[in-house]
């Protein structure tokens, strides 16, 4: 409940700081008729989030809530983050094979749920430890790298001077050229193992809880959720890793040193800079957070509060903003102390996550007008500019398309691993249609609009790929296994459709008309069986498809 509260220390031998008032006591007896393990909410609360544009957090409880001095109340469910929350076991709350007899079928879906939400806690979990050790490994750079700089430099520059960043302005920071360091050798030759760098045990308990707070803020969809997230992690620490400057590889006389500069200029200096690498890893964790499960499109239709208040890129500004409030908070400062110690490196960290964030919404033709034209000015050959700028302008455009490669690296791996993230994001669009969010069925144009988005959009960015010349052999395979994809699924992708279909009118048709139970054992409740592998936002192209993420 939201009010004003008189706060004081009462005298007594049980001194201690309280809260009174009547906002005290509407939260108090809100409480006592409240369900276990859930957060009821005044109509005063959720007006103050709906201000927020968080709305989609709401569920209206169905039967008014009789307050005692207020009469009856309007009321709703918070429901953030859903899927996510830490389960006990079955076992833990003696519910086994040998104690369940016979019951109706809301417990039996009840049971159901719960062990669902046990695997999906077991398997967050395994996903926030490996968030966890990737980003620990690049900030155990950033400090190697930092402290070899310092050796060569008279001080360490000024301390950042982190300033409150207005909600809404992510869009308007994008920067067609983000400037990375220069290469330095006396550095390169100074650092020191960065497997020995200690963190400290503070920095990297407040780096596994950024990341598990990062994963609460994911809703509970089939495709955009922290699973997906996590995968499109993966695929960029993948192909950062894949980086290698092809002309240096046989000049086995070389030294390190020269093979450390032709590495820095054939990757326009993006592997050289660990800042930037973090940078990339951690705006893919984000990108998504919040997500609704419905396109900007669609959330312009509903006239939501996210859409009137950003009213462009609506989906990929709130992640950024709600993502980066986080980390501001002060439970976070010894770990952005980590991370930056400047202000030239907060801003090119900021600057990194915009852009790169911003670059996964494909569906807005002005923005991906704007990209394009980046493109052609960077590698046309067209336009004379001085080397550094040059470079840096590479190497902004490149991670843009790093990172939306990999926000669709599904559709450029192994049949199998499409297929499955195929079906999810099937599933979500779905869905949302039989939630009258959606103006007609995606079985209407799935089949049309995948072909389309695999000819127009994909195959294209891996040719950029491809191009740039950075990503070596991993360019090489998301165009093969991209083209093997496009093969497969015209042949057999109206086949498929029609099994998505008849797959979820089935379980329809069983939940509707599901009788008592007598056994703990669980349907498959993903249909597609436990989820191990990221999804990936399939986002289709502005003209020739519908498959929108």
């Amino acid at each position: 409940h939201s009010g004003p509260v008189t706060a004081g220390v009462l005298r007594g031998e049980k001194s201690r700081f309280q809260l009174f008032g009547d906002t005290m006591n509407v939260a108090s007896r809100m409480e006592s008729s409240s369900d276990p393990g859930k957060i009821l909410i005044s109509e005063e609360t959720a007006s103050l989030l709906k201000k927020q544009g968080k709305e989609h957090w709401l569920v209206q409880r169905p039967d008014a809530v009789m307050c005692r001095g207020k009469g009856l109340m309007i009321t709703y469910w918070l429901e953030i983050g859903r899927g996510h929350s830490a389960m006990s076991s079955s076992e833990d709350c003696g519910v086994t094979d040998a104690s369940i007899t016979t019951f109706d079928g809301a417990t039996a879906n009840a049971i159901q749920l719960a062990n669902k939400k046990q695997a999906d806690s077991k398997s967050q979990a395994r996903l926030i430890n490996w968030n966890v050790e990737v980003l620990k490994k690049q900030l155990q750079q950033i400090v190697a790298r930092r402290e070899a700089r310092l050796q060569n430099a008279a001080a360490a520059g000024l301390s950042a001077r982190e300033k409150p960043i207005m909600r809404g302005n992510a869009l308007s920071e994008v920067q067609e050229i983000i400037e990375l360091p220069a290469f330095d050798l006396n550095a390169f030759k100074n650092q020191r193992d960065p497997n020995t760098i200690e963190l400290g045990k503070t920095v990297e308990q407040q780096l596994h809880t950024l990341v598990t707070s990062i994963a609460t803020l994911y809703n509970d969809n089939p495709f955009h959720n922290f699973e997906h997230a996590s995968h499109v992690a993966m695929s960029v620490t993948k192909s950062l890793s894949r980086i290698v400057a092809p002309d240096i590889n046989l000049n086995k006389k070389a030294s390190i040193g020269t093979m450390a500069k032709s590495l820095y200029d054939h990757t326009y200096g993006i592997t050289s800079d660990p800042l930037t690498q973090f940078a990339c890893i951690f705006s893919a964790l984000i990108h998504d957070a919040d997500h609704t499960g419905v396109p900007n499109l669609q959330l312009i239709k509903e006239e939501a509060e996210l859409a009137k208040f950003y009213r462009q890129a609506i989906a990929e500004q709130n992640s950024v903003d709600i993502c980066w409030e986080l980390l501001m908070e002060e439970r976070f400062k010894d770990l952005r102390d980590c991370i930056y110690q400047t202000t030239e490196e907060q801003k090119r960290f900021r600057a990194l996550v915009v852009n790169s964030v911003m670059a996964t919404d494909i569906m807005d033709k002005d923005l991906k007008k704007l990209r394009n034209n980046r493109w052609e000015v960077a590698f046309s050959g067209g336009m004379e500019e001085m080397q550094v700028n040059n470079k840096n302008r590479k190497a902004t455009i490149v991670i843009e398309h790093l990172i939306q490669s990999s926000d669709v690296a599904h559709t450029m791996q192994h049949w199998h691993v499409y297929r499955k993230w195929n079906e999810l994001l099937f599933r979500e669009m779905h869905k949302a249609y039989k939630e009258g969010r959606a103006h007609q069925p995606p079985s209407e144009f799935w089949y049309k609009g995948e072909i389309g988005f695999l000819t127009y959009y994909v195959l294209p960015l891996a040719a950029k790929l491809d191009t740039c010349g950075v990503f070596g052999v991993t360019s090489d395979e998301f165009r093969i296994y991209a083209s093997e994809n496009l093969k497969e699924w015209t042949e057999r992708g109206e086949e498929m459709v029609k099994k998505y279909v008849a797959k979820y009118e089935e379980n329809a048709e069983k939940q509707e008309t599901a009788p008592p139970r007598q056994t703990s054992s669980m349907v498959n409740f993903t249909n597609t069986g436990t989820i191990e592998e990221e999804e990936e936002g399939e986002d289709g192209t502005v003209e020739e498809y519908e498959n929108e993420p």
